[in-house]
């Protein structure tokens, strides 16, 4: 069994004369990921294997879920596919996965959405800002992931929490 946790960055800030892929977390973007990231401490096991987009807000996402896991940041590997990637792009990021048990991606909408959708079956209108989505998948290897073959496991956002 498979655990794929799919991040989507916490809220952003538009306070700066930045482009697009260097804004970084605004104030209740960080508020938020430190939530986040000790929820999930306490309710899922650690992912062995962390992977981001490089736009900082995704990145910085990552860092933060890393300190509050207890998680070498180190561990963060970046990857450039997902910044803005759609649902065939994320998972071909997936099935390029080394092995491991728990994966986490960390990454953009509307692609995360779609593709929560498309390797669930789900119908899901919109993953907010810090939203973590757990699927699992009855697979030995993340190269065998395909759309249609996960199962929701959990669904974690800010207000919720």
């Amino acid at each position: 069994m498979k655990t794929l946790y799919l991040i989507r960055h916490a809220k952003s800030s538009w306070a700066f004369d930045l482009n697009d892929h260097d804004r970084p977390l605004g104030k209740r973007g960080r508020k938020d990921v430190i939530k986040m990231g000790q929820h999930l401490k306490e309710h899922q096991p650690r992912p062995e294997v962390l992977i981001s987009s490089t736009a900082s807000r995704a990145f910085y996402t990552a860092l933060h879920i890393c300190d509050k896991m207890d998680i070498d940041e180190g561990q963060i590997r970046l990857n450039k596919k997902l910044y803005h990637a759609g649902a065939s792009e994320i998972l071909s990021v997936i099935k390029q996965a080394p092995n491991c048990e728990k994966l986490s991606l960390f990454g953009h909408n509307p692609g995360f959405t779609s593709a929560v959708n498309a390797l669930a079956n789900l119908n899901f209108d919109n993953i907010p800002t810090c939203g973590i989505v757990g699927i699992n998948f009855n697979v030995k290897y993340w190269k065998d992931v395909e759309f249609g073959g996960g199962m929701l496991a959990f669904f974690y956002f800010p207000k919720e929490i």
